[in-house]
């Protein structure tokens, strides 16, 4: 389906955006992942709703609900940030300093069209270490990056290492069958960095209904996960 260079589509279907993000799963190299996104920038937002993709709100609202700072001056680190939706929504919440680091240029420039963002940077995933300062953030937040065939699970580490002391890590990740064993060892990681009194955790949530699924293995919604950490200090 073919669409005009800077237009998104508006007769796109569920089944559209389902052919889609199966391909993407298929993409495994950094390089193939970020020509995958750049592709899929035009038609981003509007397939993300058709999803009733709720990650970014549920971890916006599961910041701001533990969050006891001053928000006007908390500084942010939108880890993928894509074109913008997690922070978009933590604006709305009251937080105002957004940086973002993703590896899609195409994508960056939607993040850039936002307005939200200080400083936005690429990033390859899985090449280049986070190219950010050490312990400078309040909040570190992940949404929709973490899972099977997108980010290694070493970055992790590298979050913890970006925010402050008392700092807070805001993870997601999808609970179908296809990224089990990827959830798993995420949550085999982050409890690995609690044993190490690197962090400790604020709330795990469960969520039933994480966006629509799109897998054959998979019907209805697909659940996925929230973690919020707090670095020691």
């Amino acid at each position: 389906m073919h669409t005009t260079a800077g237009m998104a589509n508006t007769s796109r279907t569920i089944s559209d955006v389902r052919n889609v993000i199966l391909s993407a799963h298929k993409n495994t190299g950094a390089q193939e992942k970020v020509g995958f996104y750049d592709t899929w920038a035009e038609n981003y937002e509007q397939d993300v709703a058709l999803l009733d993709y709720r990650a970014p709100l549920l971890a916006a609202e599961c910041v701001s609900s533990f969050f006891t700072g001053d928000r006007e001056k908390a500084t942010v680190l939108d880890v993928a940030c894509g074109s913008g939706l997690v922070s978009a929504h933590l604006k709305k919440m009251g937080f105002q300093h957004f940086v973002g680091v993703d590896g899609s240029l195409r994508m960056l420039e939607l993040a850039k069209k936002t307005g939200l963002y200080q400083q936005l940077t690429q990033c390859l995933f899985g090449q280049d270490q986070i190219s950010v300062e050490t312990e400078t953030y309040d909040i570190v937040i992940i949404v929709g990056a973490l899972s099977v065939g997108h980010l290694p699970l070493t970055v992790i580490r590298e979050l913890w290492d970006a925010t402050k002391p008392g700092g807070y890590v805001c993870m997601t990740t999808r609970g179908n069958a296809d990224n089990r064993e990827y959830k798993a060892e995420l949550e085999q990681i982050i409890k690995a960095l609690e044993e190490e009194q690197k962090w400790s955790r604020v709330t795990v949530d469960e969520v039933e209904e994480w966006e629509r699924a799109v897998s054959e293995q998979d019907s209805g919604y697909i659940p996925g996960a929230i973690y919020l950490y707090q670095k020691r200090i």
